[in-house]
């Protein structure tokens, strides 16, 4: 084995899981990327993945691969910059190791990602979100188990991993009442809880089975659910809210989507980005920024406060008189 791939194994077991604590979906991510950067590198040079060495993964050839990426396998340009993310992440690393390609790896690292129209975010509206949480049956287990978990995801804003790793031990009842999750980055973070779900989560808590370290929202058989079950559920429930809600059919209902709908309620109600940043976990505060864009009704508050563009200029006149005496003063 070359030191390029003693590097990525330790790339993956010291700085990803030891120091980092990495998500198993990083993991998984970084993986992939890896995997399929190593098979192309192989089918240009000719060498097994085992004999490929740094050198042979120049600049020239990382930016072949993201072209490969995009215009062969059909990658979005989203994909593609994911991609190169990782393989800048397992450079950096090497760059510790290897200060002798110091050069090679400065030329990878600036290989910059590439621009593209950025989407606004899709989120329910009060109606929908009300005509979602509606469908469950909450006659059955299944469906009780349901509305709690939709419920709490609009509420709280967390992502879907967080969702399905929950136990009952996460919830503190009680003043303050909050749930404990360790989220992206293996960061935990405190999310309050109101009235209405945590009555309904000390409601499902007492009807489910098992102890205080087994998932919260389980499958019949007690395992947690698993990311593409729980999408699936909500595609379901999204289908059968339509026919309530007529608007829901325009919209792609995921996960992510209760996420975004949760910070969109948050900043109706007048609550600081920053805080809407704690909230939900992100590491920048300009990453919330996106639901300012996304908002309509804000843009139009602002617009209502904007001069009119066909008024007449005039003198200042002050609506008050003691606000005149002071006018008077300059």
């Amino acid at each position: 084995m070359t030191t390029l791939s003693t590097a990525i194994q330790t790339f993956f077991s010291d700085r990803l899981l030891r120091e980092r604590s990495a998500s198993p979906h990083t993991i998984g991510s970084y993986r992939d990327t890896l995997r399929l950067l190593l098979t192309f590198a192989s089918q240009r040079t000719g060498k097994q993945p085992t004999k490929l060495t740094l050198e042979d993964l120049d600049a020239t050839l990382i930016g072949a691969f993201l072209d490969h990426l995009e215009r062969e396998r059909g990658c979005s340009t989203r994909t593609r910059n994911l991609r190169l993310t990782a393989i800048r992440s397992l450079f950096r690393y090497c760059a510790l190791r290897f200060p002798e390609h110091a050069a090679l790896i400065e030329r990878v690292l600036a290989i910059p990602p590439k621009r593209h129209d950025r989407t606004l975010v899709s989120y329910l509206t009060e109606p929908e979100l009300d005509a979602l949480l509606d469908t469950p049956d909450r006659s059955t287990w299944t469906g009780r188990r349901d509305h709690a978990l939709l419920l709490l995801a609009a509420q709280t804003g967390l992502r879907a991993s967080e969702l399905i790793a929950l136990t009952p031990a996460d919830i503190h009842t009680g003043t303050g009442a909050h749930l404990t999750t360790l989220g992206k980055g293996r960061k935990r973070r405190i999310t309050p809880l109101t009235k209405d779900t945590l009555a309904v989560l000390n409601a499902w808590t007492r009807e489910r089975a098992g102890s205080d370290t087994t998932p919260l929202f389980p499958t019949r058989t007690g395992r947690p659910l698993t990311r593409d079950a729980l999408a699936r559920r909500l595609t379901k429930y999204s289908g059968q809210g339509a026919e309530r809600c007529p608007s829901m059919r325009e919209k792609n209902v995921t996960p992510h989507v209760l996420r975004h709908t949760a910070a969109m309620r948050l900043l109706h109600a007048g609550i600081d980005t920053s805080v809407i940043a704690l909230w939900l976990g992100h590491e920048q505060v300009e990453t919330t920024h996106k639901y300012l864009h996304a908002d309509l009704a804000i843009k139009e508050q602002a617009l209502a406060k904007t001069k009119p563009l066909d008024s007449k200029p005039g003198r200042y006149r002050p609506p008050d008189a003691l606000l005149d005496f002071l006018e008077g003063l300059g």
